[in-house]
């Protein structure tokens, strides 16, 4: 008889389906689908976004996504949203989309074409800038358990407010 669940060999799965297995296993899937999606403002000026999170002594932070996502779901429920509506400056910047976006040279461009300059493999991706559009701390890539998620992102944002202060 066949078994109900058919998965490929381990050595078969790409890292998304790493990812997506780690999160049904920590039983995120049903979780997140009966919560109202966290939604973020998307990236439409860097410039301007990045000027109003210096003026507030901030990283401007970044999030890239990707439509579907569980991960980066989990991460704007959880974590990004409630520090967006407590005052920090995050702007959300999708994978694969077209949607017209100026970036930090003040160039028009696309989310796509940010995320390909920027070189960002995974989704959700955290990056977070300083003057001239220069990355301030290091990104936080992918999805991380969710007990620790809170904890690295409090650390990137204290090296992105350490640096600002430096220059």
């Amino acid at each position: 008889m066949p078994s109900v669940l058919s998965l490929p060999h381990p050595s078969a799965w790409r890292r998304r389906d790493c990812l997506v297995m780690a999160g049904l296993a920590l039983g995120l899937g049903p979780a997140l689908a009966q919560r109202s999606p966290a939604t973020l403002p998307a990236a439409q000026s860097l410039p301007e976004e990045l000027a109003r999170a210096i003026q507030n002594k901030q990283a401007l932070v970044v999030m890239v996504s990707l439509d579907g996502c569980v991960f980066c779901r989990q991460a704007r429920h959880s974590h990004l949203s409630p520090m967006q509506k407590a005052g920090t400056v995050i702007v959300q910047v999708d994978m694969r989309s077209t949607q017209p976006v100026v970036d930090f040279g003040g160039r028009l461009s696309t989310h796509d074409q940010l995320v390909r300059a920027w070189k960002v493999p995974i989704a959700p991706t955290l990056l977070f800038f300083g003057p001239q559009g220069k990355e301030v701390a290091d990104r936080m890539e992918g999805a991380y358990l969710p007990d620790f998620y809170g904890p690295y992102l409090e650390e990137r944002m204290a090296q992105g407010r350490k640096a600002l202060t430096s220059l």
